[in-house]
């Protein structure tokens, strides 16, 4: 009983919006949200599909430059 008395005489003040959206404002807002397909590159050493601005996962090659181990060095 002490709880309820003392959130009765504390003022609460909660995040409330101003007005509600419809549905079709809310969907026209989201119309953007949609996934874009990844854009891909063709690896110049094995020909592959890969990520531009990353290795390429069969070959391992970027920038035309083979990599390295640690165990060769």
């Amino acid at each position: 009983m002490e709880r309820i008395s003392l959130i009765d005489q504390e003022t609460l003040t909660m995040a409330v919006p101003r007005n509600r959206l419809s549905n079709a404002r809310k969907n026209s807002k989201r119309a953007h949200h949609a996934k874009k397909p990844k854009s891909l590159s063709i690896c110049s050493n094995c020909g592959t599909a890969r990520l531009p601005h990353c290795s390429c996962k069969a070959c391992g090659t970027y920038a035309d430059r083979t990599p390295t181990t640690q165990e060769a060095q």
